[in-house]
C-alpha cells in the first residue's frame, strides 16, 4: 500500500467516493426538508435583491431607449433602431443598403 502525502488522510479515490456520498446525502436531506416544510418552495422561488435590481435597471434602460428613439425620430431625418451596444449606445443609426449602379 502506498503512503499518502502529509496532511492527506485518504487516497484520492477514497476522497472522491466520500465527497460523492456526502453530496448525495445533502441532496436527500434538502429534498426531505423541502417536502416536510410547508411553503419552503415558495421562499426559494422569491426573486433575490440582485434579480430585482437587474429587472428595474432593464426597465429603466428600456424607457431611456424609447425616449432616445422618439427624440431621434423627431429631430433627425435618419432612421434609428434600439440595439444593445458594447459601447453603451441606446440607439443605433440604420443606413440603407444601396444597389451599385451598373
Amino acid at each position: 500500500m502506498s503512503t499518502n502525502p502529509p496532511g492527506q488522510a485518504f487516497p484520492n479515490k477514497t476522497r472522491v467516493a466520500i465527497l460523492a456520498e456526502l453530496e448525495k446525502e445533502r441532496r436527500r436531506l434538502m429534498q426531505n426538508h423541502t417536502l416536510n416544510t410547508p411553503g419552503a418552495s415558495i421562499s426559494l422561488s422569491r426573486p433575490s435583491m440582485k434579480e430585482f435590481r437587474d429587472n428595474a435597471e432593464q426597465q429603466h434602460i428600456a424607457a431611456q431607449q424609447k425616449a432616445a428613439l422618439q427624440h431621434a425620430h423627431a429631430h433627425s431625418s435618419g432612421f434609428f433602431i434600439t440595439q444593445d451596444s458594447s459601447f453603451g449606445n441606446l440607439i443605433l443609426p440604420v443606413l440603407p443598403r444601396l444597389e451599385p449602379e451598373s
